[in-house]
């Protein structure tokens, strides 16, 4: 068995990385939580220890000369607006409060489980906002709302503490890719400003070699499934609280895979070289025969379908007999191997 490194909780080494302003410090785990309360760890800023960033500035991919070709980004796009939000960014804040085109979401993102997840700011008929509880749990982020001050499982997509405990957050399409891939297919993209009103060594990895450190985790996990290396970026996507990963090494170029999990139909659309795995479910087509998919690389544009369907990597048909029709999304994203199996014990492994 690998041995876990773990770090002081107290994490002075972490907490003087990130450079804490005006966090309380020292937060108080406590009242009733649908998560066990042994295994939540406070990680040393304290509750916006990590600033979250609230209506970021937003520039042209041509003055984000900061960002090289294969960083990683967090893409958004809704059929008129694509944004980019860096992972050089989101390394230091985590989360990003915004509103496109009417649509408040946050971007949440845990630099320790390497998961990216788009979550709506509407919650129980308010919008809110969210920002970083200093807490974790399974290592991963544990958000918290600014209405009710609940506490949130990233992973987990609902509420685990608080007066909103049991609510599930509304789920928001986002694509993680690299920036060149990205720009290419969305050259209007706007992106993330480095000016965010903080003082951060953005470009500088906060976290040392733990990116690359396989037996590096600052935090205990309940579940170590070793069946791959636990840093591996894979795509996991939940159907009924089951979840199943696909591994970059089933995209050596672009490829589309169909597949069947827990009883839903999927279609699985990646590309190792290009950095990005994306799923949709698959529609019925209204003769009640299913739709066949193919690959194609036309920019944004990565699927086909029997129909004569172009379909973008958010699943939007751009073109054909469905133009403006959307793909049903799974809820799934990008996220270090470890993380899928403590958070969904005994994950599948596609195997195509």
């Amino acid at each position: 068995m690998r041995q876990i490194t773990t770090f002081l909780v107290s994490l002075t080494v972490l907490t003087g990385c990130l450079e804490p302003e005006g966090g309380s410090g020292g937060t108080v785990v406590s009242g009733d939580w649908s998560i066990p309360i042994n295994q939540v760890f406070d990680g040393g800023p304290g509750r916006d220890g990590i600033p979250a960033i609230d209506n970021p500035e937003l520039i042209a991919a041509a003055e984000a000369t900061f960002l090289t070709s294969s960083e990683l980004v967090i893409g958004y796009y809704d059929g008129e607006t694509a944004i980019a939000y860096p992972h050089q960014i989101l390394d230091w804040h985590e989360i990003i409060n915004d509103q496109v085109n009417g649509l408040s979401f946050a971007v949440t993102y845990c630099p320790l489980t390497g998961t990216g997840i788009g979550w709506n700011r509407m919650v129980d008929g308010s919008e809110t906002s969210f920002g970083v509880s200093g807490l974790l749990y399974n290592t991963n982020l544990i958000p918290f709302d600014r209405n009710t001050n609940s506490n949130w499982s990233q992973m987990l997509l609902s509420s685990v503490n608080g007066q909103l405990m049991g609510t599930e957050i509304g789920y928001v399409p986002l694509v993680e890719t690299r920036w060149d891939t990205w720009k290419q297919m969305y050259p209007e993209t706007l992106v993330i400003s480095r000016n965010t009103g903080h003082r951060r060594s953005y470009g500088s990895y906060p976290y040392g070699d733990y990116r690359t450190n396989d037996n590096n985790l600052l935090f205990p996990i309940s579940n170590d499934d070793g069946r791959l290396d636990r840093k591996e970026r894979v795509h996991g996507i939940i159907v009924n609280g089951k979840a199943k990963v696909y591994r970059f090494d089933q995209f050596d170029q672009l490829t589309v895979i169909t597949d069947r999990f827990n009883g839903r139909d999927l279609i699985v659309a990646g590309d190792k070289d290009r950095n990005f795995i994306v799923s949709f479910y698959v529609p019925q087509a209204a003769s009640n025969t299913t739709f066949q998919f193919e690959a194609v690389d036309e920019g944004e544009v990565i699927l086909v379908d029997n129909e004569g369907n172009r379909w973008n990597i958010f699943g939007q048909a751009v073109s054909g007999p469905r133009q403006g029709e959307q793909l049903i999304n799974t809820v799934s994203c990008m996220g270090y191997w470890f993380a899928w199996g403590t958070f969904y014990p005994d994950p599948e492994i596609s195997e195509f």
